[in-house]
């Protein structure tokens, strides 16, 4: 297991990651206003957080409809070398359909989600991708009916 470094983030460092997890967007005076502090202080600290890879990226969130990617299933994947592979988890990662890939315990190796257009296409990246990947035994595929929520943000404690 790997150890990373542990982050030490104080209650200004909480409150800049609630204010740009609302709204990435958010400018560096609005944030030195709502905590009371210079822009430029914020700006320092955004950029600290930058550098500890506490903010990882800037995206937008694009509604999947409006690209008619109306398929989201999540598929289960037994390998043969068992989790952990590098060679399989890579090539999982390369297909662009493919938004997130998790090792997993228990019966299965590997969860993927995956997002498309509909079960035609859904069909055809099971048998243009997953097929071709030598270590993948067996997958079970759940295609979700309804999405009540979904979300990135993370629950960011007070302190």
């Amino acid at each position: 297991m790997i150890n990373e470094p542990e982050i030490v983030l104080d209650k200004t460092d909480l409150h800049i990651l609630r204010l740009m997890q609302e709204n990435a967007r958010i400018s560096n005076a609005d944030m030195a206003r709502e905590l009371g502090m210079a822009p430029s202080g914020i700006l320092e600290r955004v950029k600290k957080l930058e550098q500890k890879n506490v903010i990882q990226q800037y995206t937008t969130r694009i509604n999947p409809v409006a690209l008619q990617q109306k398929m989201l299933a999540f598929i289960f994947m037994k390998a043969a070398e068992g989790p952990g592979s590098d060679h399989t988890t890579r090539e999982l990662a390369k297909i662009p359909e493919v938004q997130e890939v998790h090792h997993i315990a228990g019966d299965d190796c590997y969860l993927v989600k995956i997002r498309t257009y509909d079960s035609a296409s859904l069909m055809l990246l099971m048998r243009t991708y997953f097929s071709k990947i030598p270590n993948i035994l067996s997958t079970r595929t759940t295609i979700v009916l309804e999405t009540v929520k979904e979300q990135q943000q993370l629950v960011i404690p007070e302190k």
